[in-house]
């Protein structure tokens, strides 16, 4: 009896373990990289000063819908991930979670962050449909569309508006303005990271901004990321900021050429550094917001 209960025990924790890989909870840079444009967006929205209710539904609701989009992504991935070495232990790709039990799972995460958002106005439960529409449908662009980095920004950049929208019942100028300037840095890290991937790719069929954009690739990004440093300060200059805010735009700008060094020769360890690298200069801009705010 004692071995019974051993062995059940131990499986329920196996499998929850797959699920949790399964959720990417295991690798928090996702959540954090997807959590500082809601944050910076609440904290302009609010002029420093969130409604906590708002701030805790909107922080959740990134953590969970970031889970459901990992879920759901490897559930479209599920006959390519098998023949990616980066992804092919991946619990579904390796047989430890059937497709129809991550289908589920994303249900179930997607019904949760729902739940919770029904505890703000109207105007933001109506775009949390918006949301979950872009999510689910994100993973599949990677078959039809050259630029499945783009959407992705354009499916997890939706926490701005939402939260302009929480805030404030409203979306302003401004903030569509970081919308366009979050959308462009997914774009610009996402590449970065489909860098990492880009020869199994290539042999799988799988499209990609780092496959379209070719040699050009570093120059590319390099655009991009001025404009989003020039949209940043266009939010500042919307918002009227101080020094205290341009000074952290600076900074990130130091991140964003430390990036190009790390991608410089395409190498694949270093281009998933300068990945994840962008989780400061994302830390950065919030850090300059707060303290922007703050100091008033």
């Amino acid at each position: 009896m004692t071995v019974a209960i051993s062995f059940i025990n131990e499986h329920t924790k196996d499998r929850a373990r797959q699920y949790w890989l399964l959720a990417r909870f295991d690798r928090p840079i996702g959540i954090l990289i997807l959590l500082w444009p809601a944050l910076w967006a609440l904290w302009v929205a609010s002029a420093g000063k969130p409604d906590i209710t708002v701030l805790i539904v909107i922080s959740l609701g990134v953590v969970l819908m970031r889970a459901a989009g990992c879920v759901i992504n490897d559930y479209a991935d599920r006959d390519f991930d098998p023949h990616v070495a980066r992804t092919k232990q991946r619990p579904i790709a390796a047989g430890r979670v059937k497709p129809k039990e991550a289908l589920i799972f994303f249900v179930v995460l997607c019904l949760c962050a729902f739940a919770l958002v029904w505890l703000l106005n109207i105007y933001t439960v109506m775009l949390s449909f918006v949301a979950a529409f872009l999510a689910a449908s994100y993973p599949f662009m990677k078959r039809y569309t050259q630029l499945p980095q783009a959407y992705l920004g354009i499916a997890f950049g939706w926490a701005v508006p939402m939260a302009f929208s929480a805030q404030l019942n409203s979306i302003p100028v401004v903030a569509w303005v970081m919308y366009l300037a979050v959308v462009l840095w997914a774009l610009v890290y996402d590449t970065m990271y489909a860098m990492v991937d880009k020869e199994d790719d290539l042999k799988i069929g799988i499209k990609s901004t780092a496959i379209l954009f070719g040699d050009y690739d570093r120059h590319i990004m390099a655009i991009l990321q001025l404009i989003i440093l020039m949209l940043l300060v266009a939010v500042g200059q919307l918002q009227q900021l101080s020094g205290v805010y341009y000074s952290s735009v600076l900074i990130a700008a130091g991140f964003f050429g430390y990036q190009q060094k790390l991608i410089f020769h395409r190498d694949k360890t270093l281009c998933f550094k300068a990945f994840l690298n962008n989780n400061w200069f994302g830390l950065v801009i919030f850090v300059g917001l707060l303290l922007d705010y703050g100091l008033r």
